[in-house]
């Protein structure tokens, strides 16, 4: 296996996520070939596919990278001894996933002294490669990305999710919906954060925001978002990472009209 230095570049990172989505792509559409379990309840699952993926991007990372940290979906944080650590989801939107959407992701940020520098997002059914470094830009397959240039939220279409305890908790973000709904063209619920994130740099949607996020879901789309002109506020500090994004304008109008606190029974 190759050695590299201490710290990853952009092209050893993208290796990790298309290795990845091959292995997924084995078991897309061929759900025989799989196992499926709950996790919380029957809106979070997880299957064999994810576990194989996050094996062997943590497999890459510990043989490349023995000091560096790791934060993943299914397994937690592993603690390294040096200032690096790697975020990863290995693969965001399994419910798509098992149900054969082609929307679902690898999502890998890493991070350096707590900042990310390099986010790597790949959606394999549609080979589509979203990447960034700190300070050169975003690229979509290698070509720049920009957010949108719309201003105007009753021109944009704006996407959202429904955090996954939406049937016990009525913090559900409904109401969030019925502020939103009649102001903008439409909406979208993809059932990917980092797809949304990642059409929201790419200009594809003007702006997006959901609740009860996690790290894994964000990290690596948020630098691409930003590298791409976006903007965004982790909004809610009580429900994990709560976050809205878009354009400059998009994300202002759609923040002022977020409910900033929790929604009571």
């Amino acid at each position: 296996m190759t050695d590299h230095k201490d710290f990853p570049t952009l092209d050893n990172i993208i290796e990790c996520a298309r290795n990845a989505g091959k292995i997924a792509m084995k078991y897309f559409r061929h759900n025989d070939r799989m196992e499926m379990h709950n996790k919380l309840n029957d809106s979070d699952i997880v299957t064999t596919a994810d576990k194989e993926c996050e094996s062997y991007i943590t497999d890459f990372i510990k043989s490349h990278y023995p000091t560096h940290s790791i934060l993943s979906e299914e397994s937690g944080e592993t603690d390294g001894s040096d200032k690096c650590r790697w975020v990863i989801d290995p693969i965001d939107g399994t419910t798509n996933f098992f149900s054969g959407i082609p929307l679902w992701a690898i999502s890998i940020g890493v991070e350096r002294n707590g900042e990310t520098v390099i986010g790597v997002v790949y959606l394999p059914a549609t080979d589509e490669l979203f990447y960034a470094e700190k300070g050169k830009g975003a690229f979509l397959n290698g070509k720049k990305i920009h957010v949108s240039t719309q201003s105007k939220l009753s021109r944009s279409v704006i996407s959202t999710g429904f955090p996954v305890d939406k049937d016990s908790n009525p913090d559900n973000n409904l109401d969030n919906l019925a502020a939103i709904l009649p102001r903008v063209r439409d909406i979208r619920r993809l059932g990917a954060a980092t797809a949304d994130i990642c059409y929201t740099a790419a200009g594809f949607l003007g702006g997006y925001w959901e609740l009860n996020l996690h790290e894994w879901d964000v990290n690596a789309g948020l630098l691409i978002l930003t590298e791409a002109g976006g903007k965004y506020t982790r909004f809610r500090n009580d429900r994990n990472v709560s976050i809205v994004c878009g354009t400059s304008e998009i994300h202002d109008q759609l923040l002022s009209l977020l409910n900033p606190s929790p929604r009571k029974a």
